[in-house]
């Protein structure tokens, strides 16, 4: 495997995830416009979708996956409003390779920027796991441009056992690339989402695993103190089993630091949410949207 300088893509792994992003759109059975926005951390790009009179909703993908995959989870949300998913820079997609920190204010400024070239002053806040945890940097640095958010798995508030991840994930994921056997990506996937993972997702995350220099760097766990002045109304959706943020690290932490959690949604599911947990999902959000938004 050779990687090119500065690409987070290994030898012809661009051609290859870009191919499962074209196929999960095509899967998709509403319209949606493709835009290119040039921002001052680099290029980015962002797939909008729903009715041009809705009220907009920012929805941003899970790290080191294809953004069609997490906008899949939460399609109900096109029908009423205007949904804007960009590619998150650094990520697997289509937006520049230049990593972004999830540390510090950088973040915030990438989302104002994408907010101004669209002429949105605030909006409603959507985000899986990484896609959280760059929400709650956008809370901490320019807590007025979010009306309401719905952290999901989130990032940024606690981790779950580092040492059940480097047996459950991490040594699978080195005998995976090593070996390139089904039986150590089963194991790994079928960790992330307790046993439910569609076959396409499996196949976009294997190809992931083995084609992307991978973002090792989880988003800033954030502190109470950053989130003093962050009060807008805030739902929570969160997993027994999920390996990465399991709900029972996260449950205690976010009634500290969130100032106006309105409440916290506890399911029995994986990292990734079974068809039939995004059903569920998707009422908590619509609920949630049509009460705050």
């Amino acid at each position: 495997m050779f990687l090119v300088k500065g690409s987070i893509y290994k030898s012809n792994g661009k051609t290859l995830i870009t191919q499962h992003y074209d196929n999960y759109l095509k899967s998709f059975d509403f319209e949606i416009e493709q835009i290119y926005v040039d921002t001052s951390y680099g290029k980015t790009h962002i797939l909008v979708a729903g009715p041009p009179e809705g009220k907009p909703i920012f929805i941003f993908q899970g790290g080191n996956c294809i953004n069609p995959m997490t906008l899949s989870w939460f399609l109900p949300l096109v029908d009423k409003y205007r949904v804007y998913a960009p590619d998150t820079i650094g990520h697997p997609g289509y937006s520049d390779e230049s990593r972004i920190s999830a540390k510090d204010h950088s973040f915030a400024q990438w989302i104002k920027e994408l907010m101004d070239y669209f002429n949105i002053e605030s909006s409603a806040f959507v985000g899986p796991s990484y896609g959280a945890g760059i929400i709650l940097r956008l809370a901490t640095f320019m807590p007025d441009k979010i009306d309401c958010s719905v952290l999901v798995s989130p990032a940024g508030i606690r981790l779950g056992s580092k040492t059940r991840m480097i047996k459950d994930i991490l040594l699978p994921l080195i005998l995976f690339n090593s070996t390139s056997s089904q039986k150590h990506l089963n194991k790994i996937t079928d960790t992330m989402s307790d046993n439910s993972m569609k076959e396409i997702d499996k196949k976009v995350i294997g190809d992931v695993f083995k084609y992307i220099r991978l973002e090792q760097e989880m988003p800033k766990l954030t502190t109470k103190e950053e989130l003093l002045h962050y009060q807008s109304p805030t739902l929570i959706i969160a997993g027994k089993k999920d390996i990465f943020f399991p709900e029972n690290r996260l449950n205690k932490v976010a009634r500290e630091i969130i100032p106006n959690l309105i409440a916290f949604k506890t399911y029995d599911m994986g990292h990734f949410p079974s068809e039939e947990h995004l059903v569920k999902i998707n009422n908590d959000i619509v609920d949630f949207l049509n009460t705050y938004y």
